[in-house]
């Protein structure tokens, strides 16, 4: 089937920005669809049209609904650069489709301050919280954000502040290449601008101030970066857990017995699109589970209330699983059976134990399912009198596993 659906990037100068072949997909439509403020920059052509609806599945289910009917979508900017193409393309084929892309507000942007898009880091904040932008958040850093609405500068600005960054210098970009734009740049700490429009994408020259919080994007995040209550994977400990997962762009991580999240954040936090969900049957725990993920700037980790293995079965199936606690109890071996079956090929299990009970189920998975053991011993130098001394955490016996690329359902 030759295409039927355009996907046009549209920008704030309208149809006079448009190419030939945009043009004339616009007058052959016999559907035309947008957002109310793109459809209010194209003549009628007599087509339907048909303004996005929140959610926004109905709207596609018309578009499909539309095939083989000439049906044209406008788009800000470039549709598959955080906009609307990738979903569209998730419900109909390549071949049936053809994207006419604009300037997207980041190029717009980067060619206004004159920044390589190379060095700098898009995030888009439409359609999510302000605290996603906390990963992101470094010294000597560029980021180009795509705003919610005209609150989000503010918004962005108190975070800077907040994370003793207030120097960071803020531009704030509106209404990008059509004749209301308007530039304005502002230090974080200093942040007055008024009247900011809905449309407006933020750019962040971050900068230091005398005290900055500085959170590394690789694991291992000091421990009182997470608010705990002594349920925690410590530092050095973390570190090499989330090393022997493996963390890959997109994967899903199981976090069984999370306590206070950190493997499954820091996952989050050391790939891109990486996604995971937080097992936990406290919901005190679960509660700072949440805060955490907020202030480490993944708010988008999904949390489970509920008791392995009975709260797992109905989760999309992971790439990697982490088993902190609980590994010697009665329902320790069932989760881990679950947990093997259920893996993607490839996949990865890492549990850790610090008891002897614990210890001896791992020794035990190992003989039965192979694997590798190790014991992680950490001691941290601390006064004695007038000396330093060493004092040694409690070891820690890890279990990874592997499941064969080449393997589905049941483990060995």
């Amino acid at each position: 089937m030759k295409p039927w659906l355009t996907i046009v990037g549209i920008g704030e100068d309208g149809p006079d920005g448009l190419s030939r072949a945009a043009r004339e997909a616009l007058a052959s439509a016999r559907t035309l669809v947008g957002g109310e403020r793109h459809l209010a920059l194209v003549e009628d052509n007599g087509a339907r049209r048909i303004a996005w609806a929140s959610p926004i599945a109905g709207t596609i289910e018309e578009i499909c609904a539309a095939r083989p009917r000439p049906v044209c979508v406008l788009a800000t900017g470039d549709p598959m650069w955080f906009g609307i193409g990738g979903a569209l393309a998730r419900h109909v084929p390549a071949g049936e489709m053809r994207v006419l892309p604009a300037p997207s507000a980041w190029s717009l942007a980067a060619a206004r301050l004159g920044w390589p898009l190379d060095e700098v880091t898009p995030v888009s904040l439409h359609g999510r919280p302000g605290a996603a932008i906390e990963r992101f958040i470094h010294p000597g850093a560029r980021l180009m954000v795509l705003s919610e609405d005209g609150r989000t500068p503010g918004v962005l600005a108190a975070r800077l502040t907040a994370r003793g960054m207030g120097p960071s210098r803020m531009t704030v970009l509106e209404h990008l290449g059509g004749p209301r734009e308007r530039v304005r740049t502002v230090a974080a700490e200093a942040f007055d601008l008024a009247d900011v429009a809905a449309l407006n994408t933020v750019a962040i020259d971050c900068r230091a101030g005398a005290d900055p919080v500085i959170r590394a994007p690789v694991p291992g995040l000091a421990d009182d970066a997470f608010c705990h209550d002594g349920q925690l994977t410590k530092r050095e400990v973390r570190a090499v857990t989330l090393a022997r997962l493996v963390p890959l762009p997109g994967a899903l991580l199981w976090d069984i017995g999370a306590g206070s999240g950190s493997i499954a954040i820091e996952w989050m936090r050391a790939a891109p699109w990486a996604r995971a969900i937080a097992i936990e049957q406290r919901a005190e725990r679960a509660a700072t589970i949440a805060r955490n993920a907020e202030a480490l700037g993944v708010p988008d980790l999904r949390i489970v209330e509920g008791v392995a293995p009975g709260a797992l079965h109905a989760l999309a199936a992971p790439d990697a699983v982490f088993i902190g606690g609980g590994i010697g109890s009665a329902g320790g071996e069932q989760t881990v059976r679950h947990a093997l079956d259920t893996l993607a090929p490839g996949g990865r299990l890492v549990a850790n134990a610090v008891t002897l009970a614990g210890e001896a189920a791992l020794v035990a998975l190992q003989a039965r399912h192979g694997g590798e053991l190790a014991r992680i011993a950490v001691a941290h130098a601390g006064p004695v009198g007038a000396h330093l001394g060493w004092r040694a955490l409690m070891p820690v016996t890890q279990w990874a596993w592997q499941k064969a690329w080449g393997r589905r359902g049941a483990a060995p």
